[in-house]
C-alpha cells in the first residue's frame, strides 16, 4: 500500500520525552493494559491517514526484560518477541522453550560469528544490511534445513552511528540477495532520528517509504518490498501514518529498562 503524505504535517508528536519513564509492568494485567493502550493508539494513527490497522503488525521488543517479565507478557498475549542482542535472544529462547507458540525476532545488528545462532532459534531477523551476513545465515539456514523472514536495514537518518545500508546503495544490495536461497525478504527496516521535532523523525519514515516505492517494482524475483518496519515506543505512530507495516514497541509495553541502551545498541542506534 502507497501511503501518500499529507499536504500539511499532520499534528502527531513523538513521546520521547517519555524514554525512561514508562512504569514496569508487573502483571498480566500490566500487560494486558499497556498492549491494549498501544493498539488503541496505532488504531488512532490508522484513522487519521485512512489506513486498515489489520495492516500494522505490532512487534514487542523485550531486550533487557529477564525470563518472568517475558512469561507475563506471553500470558497477555504476546507470540512474538524482538531482541537486539543474539546470545541474550538465544539464552532466552532455550529457557522457554515450554512455551511453543513462542517465536523469536532479532532486530539488532548481526556479526558473522553469531549467524549460526540466529539460524538455529530466530522467526525472522530485521537487521540485514551486509552480504558477508547474508551469506554466513544463508549457509547456516542450509544445514538446518529451514528458511528465515529477513528485512533489510536502511541508515534513513543519515548518522554514522547507526548500522544500516544508505538508501543509494539498497537497489544494488537487493539485486544481490537472490544468490541466497534461505532468506526470504519481506521488506525495509530503519531506526529515526531520536528527536523530539516530529518532523525530523518523519522525514526518517518518508524517506524509507519513498524508497521502497521507487525500487519495488524493479527488485528482483523472490525479494519482497511489502513490509516496512519503523517506529518504536517514542514514534510508532508517525510512522504508521507515513506507511508502517511492522512497529517495534518496547518500554510502552513493558516499562522502562534498568540498563541503558547504549548497553544493547553497539552504537548510539536508538531506544525501542
Amino acid at each position: 500500500m502507497n501511503i501518500p503524505s499529507p499536504l500539511a504535517p499532520l499534528p502527531t508528536t513523538t513521546q520521547h520525552e517519555q524514554h525512561g519513564r514508562y512504569p514496569r509492568a508487573e502483571s498480566v494485567e500490566d500487560f494486558r493494559h499497556n498492549l491494549a493502550a498501544v493498539a488503541a493508539r496505532m488504531q488512532a494513527a490508522c484513522q487519521r491517514v485512512g489506513r486498515d490497522p489489520a495492516g500494522v503488525r505490532l512487534l514487542p521488543v523485550s531486550k533487557t526484560m529477564d525470563e518472568a517479565h517475558i512469561r507475563l507478557a506471553h500470558a497477555a498475549g504476546c507470540r512474538l518477541l524482538g531482541e537486539n542482542k543474539v546470545q541474550e535472544a538465544y539464552r532466552k529462547w532455550e529457557a522457554m522453550a515450554d512455551l511453543a507458540d513462542l517465536r523469536w525476532s532479532v532486530i539488532g545488528h548481526l556479526q558473522t560469528n553469531k549467524a549460526k545462532l540466529v539460524a538455529r532459534f530466530a522467526a525472522e531477523f530485521q537487521a540485514l544490511d551486509s552480504l558477508r551476513v547474508a551469506e554466513a545465515l544463508d549457509r547456516r539456514l542450509q544445514m538446518e534445513g529451514r528458511p528465515l523472514d529477513v528485512f533489510v536495514q536502511v541508515n534513513t537518518s543519515g548518522e554514522a552511528s547507526k548500522y544500516g545500508l544508505p538508501p543509494e546503495d539498497v537497489a544494488a544490495f537487493l539485486r544481490g540477495l537472490p544468490n541466497y536461497s534461505c532468506l526470504r525478504v519481506r521488506g525495509l527496516m530503519t531506526l529515526a532520528i531520536f528527536s523530539g521535532d516530529a518532523e525530523r523523525v518523519r522525514h526518517c519514515f518518508v524517506s524509507l517509504r519513498e524508497l521502497r516505492d521507487r525500487l519495488r517494482d524493479g527488485v528482483p524475483d523472490g525479494v519482497g518490498l511489502g513490509e516496512l518496519s519503523m517506529g518504536m515506543s517514542g514514534d510508532y505512530e508517525i510512522a504508521i501514518e507515513e506507511g508502517a507495516t511492522v512497529v517495534r514497541v518496547g518500554q510502552a509495553i513493558f516499562g522502562a529498562r534498568s540498563l541503558p541502551d547504549s548497553h544493547f545498541w553497539p552504537t548510539p542506534g536508538g531506544p525501542a
